[in-house]
């Protein structure tokens, strides 16, 4: 299909059952982004059953969930989804995927009681359940491949999952305040082609809109005019100055 007109499709991927910690301003915010801009948005709510109309999605959101909602719709996206998300995104559609949502797209994510959750493998990742859940605001300086405007991300996590990246994936960021993606090696999320993991809530574009408009102009195929980003940015380096004080714990 042809993608980069005047409309954009957004795939809203389990909307009753992997939404939490206020995900859903994600969504509003690339509506809002596309229509400042004189482009249509339309959301496209795709629950379990048949994936009709998944073809025309120009990016999709798929957001977080616990582990009994995990469970709950992974059969249904092994099979009625994974091998239409897997062509969309061939064809050139973008991916925001938060916590649980981040977590599936991988190869599995083991849970604290042993079960292995199997993923759909769009990204070299796995994801182990921890002992400790990662809680707080967490502060992120963006990889530089993104080319952002803007060079740090902020955010809130609240997971006990750890991923692990495979070779040569890069994340999204490294991190300057929080866990990120396990804890360990510094890393937050992944950002692979036009895919986009990450465990921060908060939600994350409406205080980041450098990077919804990296998003969108992924899923749009163009640039994309600034706009005036005063207000969001202001709470975004609140957020940053806060968490980055000397002596901050």
């Amino acid at each position: 299909m042809t993608r980069g007109g005047d409309t954009l499709t957004i795939g809203w991927l389990y909307p009753d059952l992997m939404n939490i910690y206020g995900d859903r301003g994600n969504i509003l915010t690339l509506c809002r982004r596309a229509e400042w801009r004189g482009v249509h948005a339309r959301v496209l709510e795709l629950g379990k059953g048949p994936a009709t109309g998944i073809a025309a999605v120009d990016v999709f959101f798929f957001g977080g969930g616990q582990d009994r909602e995990q469970s709950l719709i992974y059969d249904d996206l092994l099979e009625s989804k994974s091998v239409h998300l897997a062509q969309a995104v061939h064809d050139g559609a973008a991916v925001l995927a938060v916590c649980g949502g981040y977590q599936l797209l991988g190869h599995y994510y083991q849970t604290a009681t042993g079960e292995r959750l199997p993923g759909i493998g769009l990204l070299d990742v796995h994801t182990d359940a921890g002992h400790r859940r990662c809680i707080g605001d967490v502060v992120v300086e963006a990889d530089a491949s993104l080319g952002l405007r803007q060079p740090t991300l902020v955010g809130f996590e609240n997971h006990s999952g750890r991923t692990f990246l495979g070779q040569g994936l890069r994340p999204l960021g490294r991190v300057l305040r929080g866990s990120g993606n396990n804890g360990e090696d510094g890393t937050e999320g992944v950002a692979h082609g036009n895919l986009f993991g990450t465990y921060l809530h908060g939600s994350l574009l409406p205080k980041n809109p450098h990077l919804a408009d990296l998003i969108l102009e992924r899923a749009l195929c163009r640039r994309l005019e600034p706009l005036d980003d005063t207000l969001e940015l202001a709470a975004h380096d609140r957020i940053r100055q806060r968490e980055l004080a000397p002596g901050r714990r």
